[in-house]
């Protein structure tokens, strides 16, 4: 890493109480970025705690193992969530995990680096992927896929009403020569964008949908929370941190599953509570940062913090 960029964890107090049940307890952080949260709950445990890692980033790992090295508590894996189960597994911890943190999105150091690519202000190399060492990026993708692949990414994604201007536009600037930087991505994208929301950029929506492609975001949050119900306790405790709708609505719709429990038993046979194989059991309603955190970081002003324990 050639330089910091600082990142400011957003909820993190209501997490890391909402998490940290069993100070002696095993806990998951899904998404070390730079360490915010695993920092504070490093803090609240005990003697006998621990705390595992993960992140797809290689510049997280760095920074975990030159920030976190001399800590005999923790330890990071590099890969995704959606290996969670793997993880667990290879240290005996499937059923005994204490706790899952998730706290979705990119992080801050990622936006303001030009030379990630994930920034439609600042013009860099069009890359976006979250683990740069694998994959396809970006530039890969934009300047071989085609027009109707392209809108569709930015209209499921990205929820762009435009999805079909802008990609039409970006087959006619590719053909005069290769999309390679994120500057003039974002110009192609706001001069074939009609009707500028206010308050956001015009490239916002788009640059969403194609960075969440890129990195398989979605699948990954479906398949991590699939396995968190494997890897967690009886008691254990899932905290998810969504920054927009589609991340949010994974989450709510996975909880709002296993908190109803079975839906088809068959009519008009009696049956209990205990029955319905409910897994979860959902904590007080979504959170959202205050005033205050809103002052300090305008970026926590997308966040929803939803807890659920697992009870079955």
């Amino acid at each position: 890493m050639t330089q910091e960029f600082i990142h400011t964890t957003v909820l993190l107090q209501e997490a890391v109480d909402a998490l940290v049940t069993d100070p002696s307890g095993f806990y998951i952080d899904g998404t070390f970025g730079r360490g915010g949260h695993s920092s504070k709950i490093i803090q609240t445990l005990g003697p006998d705690g621990r705390l595992m890692a993960i992140d797809k980033d290689p510049e997280a790992i760095a920074y975990a193992q030159a920030h976190f090295g001399d800590e005999p508590r923790f330890e990071i894996e590099h890969g995704s969530f959606s290996e969670i189960s793997h993880f667990a597994e290879t240290r005996g911890m499937r059923g005994k995990v204490t706790g899952v943190l998730l706290d979705l999105g990119v992080s801050s150091p990622q936006l303001d680096d030009p030379q990630r690519g994930f920034s439609f202000m600042h013009d860099g190399p069009l890359d976006m992927r979250m683990n740069t060492s694998v994959g396809e990026s970006a530039a890969e993708w934009i300047n071989r896929a085609s027009e109707a692949e392209i809108a569709d990414v930015l209209y499921h994604y990205g929820e762009e009403r435009f999805s079909r201007r802008m990609a039409k536009a970006i087959i006619m600037e590719r053909q005069t020569s290769p999309i390679l930087t994120t500057g003039r991505l974002a110009k192609i994208i706001t001069d074939a964008n009609p009707r500028w929301e206010k308050g956001k950029n015009p490239a916002t929506r788009a640059f969403q949908g194609i960075r969440i492609h890129i990195n398989k975001e979605l699948d990954d949050i479906e398949q991590c929370l699939d396995q968190a119900l494997d890897v967690l306790a009886i008691g254990g405790v899932l905290v998810v941190i969504s920054f927009h709708s589609l991340e949010d609505r994974i989450a709510k719709r996975f909880i709002r599953k296993h908190v109803k429990g079975d839906e088809h038993l068959p009519t008009g046979v009696p049956f209990t509570q205990s029955m319905l194989n409910q897994r979860l059991r959902s904590v007080g309603k979504a959170i959202r940062a205050g005033k205050d955190e809103l002052n300090v970081n305008p970026r926590a002003r997308s966040a929803v913090m939803r807890v659920a324990v697992k009870c079955a």
